[in-house]
């Protein structure tokens, strides 16, 4: 795993500043830093070095006749594949991934390039032949990767604070709209970032920069399209578990020590019991609670146990959790809620010890089904007061007390008041739009604007309830929460993260499922569960979702009684000049 950075319109005095936004990435890659600059472009790349740990294997690459310029941060599982292709006209001095990116372009150009590839990446590519840059992000959203388009420049990174660093304050304005956003969806929504001009390239797109016309051209080079299958149980099972593992051995490659995160849960233990019947030598790793409601060791123990795994756990000490809280602002640059990532950190700095990869679980709960907000949703999505706001207005004004008053409060409204986004936004712990009354009039937010615009815009009536909800947690929630929560944390320490879950065709297939075999016998994760039946152990596949939760009552009780409070705390306590 890596970091990038690169601009326009380069200049030898902007070189300093150039390698200081560069080293502000240092983490991400700290086994070398080095660029590449002309009277055009600016490209800096910082190196952690899993595959090819030779020089061979450094970055920015270029071609042999120096036309075509290379920027890579992620992995490309099929580049065996792909390389047998092209060796016969192709001669490669690495046995690296990237290297493959850069001939592939050479011979398909990028977008038959894009459909070839499967992996987790964002890189760039300038082609001074025609005289443009390409920026491109994996069809997911598991690496990241900004850019902005200031001062009649573009400049891009693996992430904010390296733009931050490169202007130095300069020029940078707030969009309050994007403070206010993260209010509803507790993160700042793609491509929507802390700044005005300032962007989130979104999962499975391309921008185009035309160096001569200083233009450029966004487009989506991928669809998650909603195809009907009608596959018995039965061979659902038998693709699923196709997929996963082949996926699972595809991502098992490294010239580096690699691990796994074991969770108790469904899908990492499902991750680790492929890799194990892959003939790998596991080692696991999981973090446990002193508070035994949070504490799931003993379903990672029972994985472990089965598959005799290398397993280590590490039991959390609330207090150095406690003290992390500031780190918040330091791996993410901008508004984040998601306090899970605080055990994701500590696993990963536990991890990152003894390993350089790790491969998770994450994204089985999108495409498998598995949250329990899916449930609740359709538990409270029935009948709904005709009259909406004289009841709403009412109901507020004694909803925030504690107690008995507050409980039938937020009971009335969540059951008879909330809209479908409404609804949604507040199972997912977001502030709706009346309870956000004084930052809409502190930052000059209008009055008409959409509170709920990123979730309206995946949210697709016309699907059935369960793949409407999915098909929009897989859009929204598992890019700019989920990924977004593992990539940050994981490279904070220097540790690359894989999700084999998030494969291409097991994604496209599982959508394609009714739900009736999805959510097989009507639970959650129904398929999985079918799939992994004889494998896991029984009370892996029967157990509640729990989720990487950590115990906050116990840690802010006094902050945390009710959603709003969380996104009003971290913004009064991290970001005060907003």
């Amino acid at each position: 795993m890596c970091g990038i950075f690169g601009f326009t319109n380069f200049s030898k005095g902007r070189l300093k500043s150039a390698k200081c936004a560069l080293d502000s990435l240092r983490h991400r890659g700290p086994d070398q830093g080095l660029d590449y600059y002309d009277e055009l472009v600016y490209m800096g790349h910082r190196r952690l070095s899993i595959l090819d740990l030779s020089e061979n294997g450094s970055q920015p690459m270029i071609s042999d006749n120096g036309s075509i310029i290379l920027t890579v941060n992620g992995e490309i599982y099929n580049y065996k594949e792909l390389k047998k292709s092209l060796e016969v006209k192709y001669r490669f001095r690495s046995t690296s991934d990237s290297e493959v990116l850069l001939h592939g372009y050479s011979e398909w150009g990028i977008t038959k390039l894009l459909d070839k590839i499967e992996g987790m990446f964002a890189f760039s590519i300038f082609d001074k032949n025609i005289n443009q840059i390409f920026l491109v992000r994996d069809r997911v959203g598991i690496k990241p990767l900004y850019y902005s388009t200031i001062n009649n420049e573009f400049v891009w990174a693996s992430e904010l604070k390296a733009i931050e660093n490169f202007y130095n304050d300069f020029s940078l304005q707030y969009d309050y709209t994007a403070v206010y956003d993260f209010l509803t969806y507790l993160y700042v929504p793609t491509p929507k970032t802390l700044y005005k001009n300032i962007f989130k390239l979104p999962p499975a797109h391309l921008l185009t920069i035309n160096l001569q016309s200083n233009n450029s051209n966004l487009q989506k080079y991928w669809n998650l399209d909603i195809a009907e299958c009608n596959d018995s149980i039965e061979i659902a099972s038998e693709k699923i578990n196709a997929f996963i593992s082949e996926s699972v051995k595809d991502q098992l490659m490294s010239d580096v020590p690699l691990g796994f995160f074991l969770s108790g849960g469904l899908d990492s233990s499902t991750v680790v019991s492929k890799a194990v019947l892959n003939g790998a030598n596991v080692y696991t790793y999981s973090i446990g609670f002193e508070d035994s409601r949070n504490n799931e060791t003993h379903y990672s123990n029972l994985v472990a146990n089965k598959f005799r795994t290398l397993h280590k756990e590490k039991i959390l000490d609330l207090n150095k959790a406690h003290s992390l809280y500031d780190n918040i602002k330091t791996w993410y640059d901008e508004p984040f809620g998601d306090t899970s990532c605080f055990p994701t950190f500590l696993v990963s700095e536990f991890a990152r010890q003894e390993v350089t990869v790790v491969l998770t679980g994450d994204g089985g709960d999108e495409i498998f089904g598995g949250y329990l907000w899916y449930k609740n949703f359709e538990k409270y999505n029935h009948w709904k007061f005709p009259y909406v706001e004289p009841i709403r207005n009412l109901i507020f004004s004694f909803k925030k007390k504690k107690g008995v008053t507050g409980k039938i409060g937020r009971f009335v409204e969540t059951n008879y008041l909330l809209g479908e986004l409404e609804l949604y936004t507040r199972l997912m712990g977001g502030m709706l739009k009346h309870e956000k009354r004084q930052y809409r009039d502190k930052w000059r937010i209008p009055e008409g604007y959409d509170d709920y615009w990123y979730f309206r815009k995946y949210y697709m009536e016309d699907l059935d309830l369960y793949t409407r909800l999915q098909y929009l947690d897989f859009h929204t929630y598992l890019p700019d929460d989920i990924l977004t929560k593992v990539d940050r944390t994981s490279m904070a320490v220097s540790l690359e993260c894989r999700v084999p879950l998030l494969y291409t065709p097991l994604i496209e297939y599982l959508f394609s499922l009714p739900t009736s075999i999805r959510l097989y016998n009507k639970e959650l994760k129904g398929a999985m569960k079918y799939t992994m039946k004889g494998t896991l152990p029984k009370e892996i596949l029967i157990r509640n979702k729990k989720g990487f939760s950590i115990p906050l009552k116990k840690w802010r009780a006094d902050l945390f009684d009710n959603n709003y409070y969380r996104q009003e705390y971290l913004l009064n306590t991290l970001f005060p000049e907003l």
